[in-house]
């Protein structure tokens, strides 16, 4: 019960300076009344006291449930997506037998480069709270881990199952941009982009690379590239300088975070164009509670 009126807000918190302003005439502005003095009226004192102090609460409480009412209490649900301008990511990772290899993370030689690449990836999707997000594996194969999806949460266990050569030890690089134009070409999103990361040359894809640059084009879909090591390094530039996008390489995990940091400052959602808040409105109960309030008071009052 305590932890739910600590998340009470107010909509007009300005009207709860009434409460105070309205103590302080109480106790300052009392009204000036002649004095009488009238013979054997302490019989009356007593019943004429509890009447007295029964009637000030009801004022006081009628004054300060209607402030609340006023000032709107409500408790905030969680936020929705109303509108699809956010930015739509797919999420192109290589899990060729090649990512196998050791040393990319400096501090642990026995991580393979896809250990590596999966804790930059679970740390980058709760950044892209707004965003929607797919995530794309491609080895001789290509295979689409999850659709785009605003529950990273899901996505993170997903990427946690995630293996070398679950698609083959071979490397199809090119036929990974094709899914994830599958996924993106009817995205009413202001934004789509691939980041794809690789650590080999193509030797797998069956699509030419300049079909694949122009559909790229004719999606408007923004490539950022990523390559571990030197490996493929023109081609993966290539890529993204026709997309408009930018291309990086990486030699270790730091060089890894760094880079998925830039991108994540270069690409971002208008937030608050992008949600509503969903909230419980509480002014009823409070407002409630000074009718029935202001209803006794008039009650007493006229049976003095």
């Amino acid at each position: 019960m305590f932890s739910y009126l600590f998340d009470l807000k107010f909509e007009y918190p300005l009207f709860l300076l009434i409460i105070p302003l309205f103590i302080i005439c109480a106790i300052f502005c009392k009204a000036k009344i002649p004095t009488y003095i009238i013979p054997h009226l302490n019989i009356f004192e007593e019943t004429k006291h509890k009447s007295f102090v029964l009637l000030s609460v009801l004022k006081y409480f009628v004054i300060i449930a209607s402030t609340l009412a006023l000032a709107s209490p409500y408790k905030q649900l969680n936020t929705q997506i109303i509108k699809n301008d956010g930015i739509d990511i797919v999420l192109s990772l290589d899990t060729s037998g090649s990512m196998k290899e050791l040393g990319l993370n400096r501090q642990n030689q026995e991580e393979d480069r896809f250990t590596v690449v999966k804790d930059i990836v679970k740390d980058f999707l709760p950044k892209r709270v707004n965003d929607n997000v797919a995530i794309v594996v491609f080895g001789t194969s290509v295979m689409m881990a999850t659709p785009l999806s605003f529950d990273k949460e899901a996505q993170q266990e997903i990427v946690d199952y995630l293996e070398v050569g679950i698609v083959g030890d071979k490397t199809a690089m090119i036929d990974s941009l094709a899914s994830a134009i599958n996924i993106l070409k009817n995205s009413k999103a202001k934004s789509k982009i691939v980041i794809l990361l690789s650590d080999g040359k193509d030797n797998s894809s069956t699509i030419p690379l300049d079909v694949i640059i122009k559909l790229l084009k004719k999606h408007s879909i923004k490539v950022y590239s990523v390559g571990i090591g030197q490996s493929n390094k023109i081609m993966l530039n290539h890529i993204s300088k026709e997309t408009n996008g930018k291309s990086y390489i990486a030699f270790s995990k730091d060089d890894l975070k760094d880079i998925y940091t830039q991108i994540d400052a270069l690409e971002k959602s208008k937030i608050e164009n992008n949600k509503i808040t969903l909230k419980e409105y509480l002014f009823f109960f409070p407002l409630f509670f000074a009718i029935i309030s202001f209803i006794l008071f008039i009650y007493l009052k006229n049976r003095e």
